[in-house]
């Protein structure tokens, strides 16, 4: 049975408590068990935030990630709060604007997740978008199709074309790794 933890890590208003619905959708889209949770801060914007998802083949037996396989993280706060709990075989995606450790055991990626989203996507509000496309491209835990049906059921009407580039430049940059 595979089974899958991710976490996804940055501030209040980047959208990735958002975006762990919609991961979770679409594995449910392609038929396996998953289940999302989130934290966040008492700010409005700019607090943390937190989503979780557990993506499972068969029953999943606690709701909560303890060790995540994936960690996205957007800010510097998210990837020292949360690199430490990555399992060593795991993989860790960061925004190159993080600085990162190089003696880390854990596999780490940098993508230029927020500037791929301001400046080729033109709203730098789609960065979750883009994440998840990166994600599963990485990962291959949801099929892009069933990515893209939950992205285009969950954001706002009016931006789908918006939101259906961001997916595309996620799995563009998802399929060229960057440095470490």
């Amino acid at each position: 049975m595979r089974s899958l933890e991710i976490r996804l890590g940055g501030s209040g208003g980047q959208g990735l408590i958002l975006a762990g619905i919609i991961l979770a959708e679409a594995a449910i889209l392609d038929g396996k068990v998953s289940v999302q949770s989130q934290s966040y801060g008492p700010e409005a914007r700019g607090g943390s935030s937190k989503a979780e998802v557990i993506i499972s083949d068969g029953t999943i037996v606690y709701p909560k990630v303890l060790k995540p396989d994936v960690l996205l993280a957007l800010t510097s706060s998210a990837y020292k709060s949360y690199k430490e709990d990555v399992k060593e075989t795991g993989l860790i995606i960061v925004d190159d604007s993080v600085e990162v450790e190089q003696e880390s055991k854990v596999k780490t990626l940098k993508f230029p997740i927020l500037k791929t989203a301001q400046e080729v996507v033109g709203k730098a509000y789609v960065a979750n978008i883009v994440s998840l496309g990166v994600i599963a491209e990485l990962t291959k835990i949801v099929s892009k199709e069933s990515l893209e049906k939950a992205v285009l059921k969950r954001v706002p009407a009016g931006t789908e074309e918006l939101n259906r580039k961001a997916l595309e430049e996620g799995f563009k940059l998802g399929g060229v790794p960057w440095d470490k």
